[in-house]
C-alpha cells in the first residue's frame, strides 16, 4: 500500500503546569505529506493552513516542538479521547508511554496484568505475534512521533528561517528547538531498534509524497542513532539550562551512555567505554541524589525530583488528561483491598501486580524503602494472572505529593514519569565498568552503588563490599531502583535471562513456574499489516 500521511497537529490553550510551555494561545492544523506504512496513521485537516501560516515565527515554531513532546505523553488533541492521533486502537490504549512500558515490564517479572483487553496477557506469556494489537499500536506510535520531528527538522532548516525573515536571537532558539526535535527522533528510533530491530526507515532528506520507505537494519540503525545523538550534543542546551520538561546535553548524554550499554546486543561488538565516557558526563553535570527515592515518583516531583530526573515525561490531571502515563501507572496497580485514596485517585482499576521473583530480590538486609509491596490479601504466588489478588501490589507511583496533598484532579494525575535519571546512569557507569569499559574504575563503581543503597537503606548498613560487586548484583540492584521504569526487558535481554532458561518467573512461557521461550522473542515482530503496506519490509526470524 502507498499512500500520504496527513497528520493534524492542534495545540490546545494550556500551560501544561507551566512545565514547558507558557503560551500555547491558537489553535493550529499542518498537514505533513510524509510517507506512511499504514492506513491507521490517516488523519484529514478541517482546515487549510499552510506550513507559511504555522512556522511564521519563534511562537509557531515552539507550538509544534509542544506537539511533537506531548506525542510521548497524550493521545490526540482533545483528551483523553474523542481526536486520536491514530485509529484502529481504542484512543486510551494509544498512550506512547503507556504501550512502551507494557511492552518493556509486562513481558518481564516485573509485572503481570489480570484483564482481558485482546492480546494483552501475552505480554507475559510470551506469545505475541505479528497480529498483536498493542505492538502495531506503538510501533504506529514511534512512527508518528518520527513523522512530527521530520516535518519540524524539515521547517526549521536555516534556509527556511531565512526565506521567513526569522534572524537574531529568534533564530538562535528555533536552532535549539531543531536540536531537540533530532533528540526526540533519535529517542524514538532507538525504541525501534530496541523493540523491532529492522525497520523501516525515513529522515527529513527523504522526497515529500508517497513512497515506500526503506528497510534498516538494526546495526545501521544503531549507527544512525549514535551519529544524530553525537552531532546534536554541543546543539542543546546546556545541562539543567533548558525549561523542565525539554530535554538538553544531559538528556543526549544519558541515552547515549543507555544505547552503548547495549550496543552489544544491537551490533555485536561492545562500547562499553563509551558507556562509560557519557556516563561520566551526566555525573559531571550539575545533578544529584535526592534523598528521598520515593519523591521521585510523587505528583509534585516536577518540583522534589529535578535534581535528579533528568528527562521527564511530564502530566497534569486538569491539562493534559489521558488514560496512559502515569494516570494508567497509579490506577491500574490498585488492586485487591488497597484504598485509592491513599494514591490521591477516585478508584483503582485492579490490573498489575508483580511476581514472586522480583519480590524475592529483596531478599538482603532489611529496611530498603524500595521494598514497597501491598501484601494484605495478596497471594505471593500467581496461580491464576487474571485474578488481581494473585501477586503482591507494588506502590511506587502515586498522585499524592511529598506534602501528602492530593493531585490536582483525582481522575487523570499529575506525576512525571522520569524517562532518564541520575541512578541509571550510576548504573551504568557500574555495569560498563565490570564489563571491561575504561575511563573508570571499580573503586567508584562500588561507591556510586553504596550511593544508591545508602539512600534507599538511610544510612550504610545496606552498603557492599567490593568482593560482593559482579554482574548479577547490579542487574539485581537495577530491579531494585528502576523497576517500573520501562527497563527491565531491555536489561534482561543485555544479560541473557530474557528468553533464556537461566532465569524463570512465574508464566514465562505461559507456565506456571516459567520456562525457556525461543530466542527470536528477543525482539518484536514487525506488525503484519506494514509487511503488507510495505513490500520493502521483511519479518523478523521466528514469526
Amino acid at each position: 500500500m502507498n499512500f500520504k500521511i496527513i497528520v493534524v497537529i492542534k495545540i490546545k490553550s494550556c500551560n501544561m503546569k507551566n512545565k514547558i510551555f507558557r503560551t500555547l494561545g491558537f489553535l493550529m492544523v499542518a498537514s505533513l505529506l510524509l510517507t506512511a506504512c499504514h492506513k491507521d496513521l490517516n488523519r484529514v485537516p478541517p482546515y487549510d493552513f499552510t506550513s507559511a501560516q504555522v512556522y511564521k515565527d519563534l511562537a509557531g515554531y515552539k507550538q509544534v516542538l509542544a506537539k511533537i513532546y506531548a506525542g510521548l505523553s497524550l493521545t490526540g488533541n482533545s483528551g483523553p479521547d474523542g481526536s486520536g492521533d491514530i485509529s484502529g486502537i481504542d484512543e486510551g490504549f494509544s498512550s506512547y508511554l503507556r504501550q512502551y512500558w507494557q511492552a518493556q515490564e509486562l513481558s518481564t517479572d516485573e509485572a503481570v496484568i489480570a484483564w482481558n483487553d485482546a492480546t494483552i496477557k501475552d505480554f507475559h506469556y510470551m506469545t505475541w505475534s505479528s497480529s498483536d494489537v498493542f505492538l502495531r499500536a506503538l510501533y504506529y506510535r514511534i512512527y508518528f512521533q518520527i513523522v512530527l520531528a521530520n516535518e519540524f527538522i524539515r521547517e526549521s532548516a536555516p534556509a527556511k528561517l531565512s526565506e521567513r525573515n526569522i534572524t537574531g536571537t529568534d533564530a538562535s532558539e528555533i536552532g535549539y528547538f531543531r536540536a531537540e526535535a533530532r533528540f526526540l527522533r533519535a529517542l524514538s528510533y532507538y525504541h525501534a531498534l530496541d523493540l523491532y530491530g529492522n525497520v523501516p526507515f525515513v529522515t527529513e532528506n527523504d522526497p515529500v509524497g508517497a513512497f515506500f520507505p526503506s528497510r534498516i537494519t538494526r546495526s545501521d540503525l544503531f549507527n544512525y542513532v549514535e551519529s544524530e545523538l553525537r552531532a546534536i550534543e554541543n546543539d542543546l542546551k546546556g545541562a539543567k539550562t533548558n525549561e523542565y520538561g525539554r530535554v538538553d546535553k544531559a538528556a543526549c548524554w544519558a541515552l547515549l551512555s543507555r544505547l552503548y550499554l547495549n550496543a552489544e546486543v544491537y551490533t555485536g561488538a561492545p562500547r562499553y567505554t563509551d558507556a562509560v565516557t557519557y556516563a561520566n558526563k551526566v555525573i559531571a553535570a550539575p545533578y544529584s541524589l535526592i534523598s528521598n527515592w520515593r519523591n521521585l515518583f510523587l505528583a509534585d516531583n516536577n518540583a522534589t525530583g529535578t535534581n535528579e530526573i533528568i528527562f521527564p515525561i511530564i502530566f497534569d490531571g486538569n491539562r493534559a488528561r489521558t488514560w496512559g502515563g502515569t494516570t494508567y501507572l497509579i490506577h491500574a496497580p490498585i488492586v485487591g483491598s488497597m484504598n485509592a485514596a491513599n494514591f490521591g485517585v477516585d478508584f483503582g482499576w485492579g490490573g498489575i501486580r508483580t511476581t514472586k521473583q522480583f519480590v524475592q530480590k529483596f531478599a538482603g538486609p532489611a529496611g530498603d524503602s524500595r521494598m514497597n509491596f501491598y501484601t494484605s490479601g495478596q497471594n505471593l504466588d500467581i496461580n491464576d494472572i487474571g485474578t488481581a489478588t494473585d501477586g503482591y501490589g507494588i506502590i511506587k507511583f502515586s498522585n499524592k505529593t511529598s506534602t501528602g496533598a492530593n493531585g490536582s484532579n483525582p481522575t487523570w494525575t499529575d506525576t512525571d514519569f522520569p524517562m532518564f535519571r541520575l541512578a541509571e546512569i550510576y548504573l551504568n557507569y557500574a555495569e560498563a565498568v565490570l564489563r571491561g569499559g575504561t575511563g573508570g574504575d571499580a573503586t567508584t563503581a562500588l561507591n556510586y552503588i553504596n550511593m544508591l543503597r545508602q539512600r534507599a537503606y538511610g544510612n550504610a548498613s545496606g552498603n557492599i563490599t567490593a568482593g560482593q560487586l559482579n554482574l548479577q548484583f547490579i542487574l539485581d540492584e537495577r530491579a531494585k531502583e528502576l523497576h517500573w521504569e520501562g527497563v527491565r526487558r531491555t536489561d534482561l535481554i543485555r544479560y541473557g535471562q530474557f528468553t533464556e532458561g537461566t532465569y524463570l518467573w512465574q508464566w514465562k512461557g505461559n507456565t506456571l513456574n516459567g520456562q525457556a521461550v525461543g530466542s527470536h522473542r528477543k525482539i518484536y515482530p514487525i506488525p503484519a499489516s506494514d509487511l503488507i503496506a510495505n513490500p520493502n519490509l521483511i519479518q523478523n526470524p521466528g514469526y
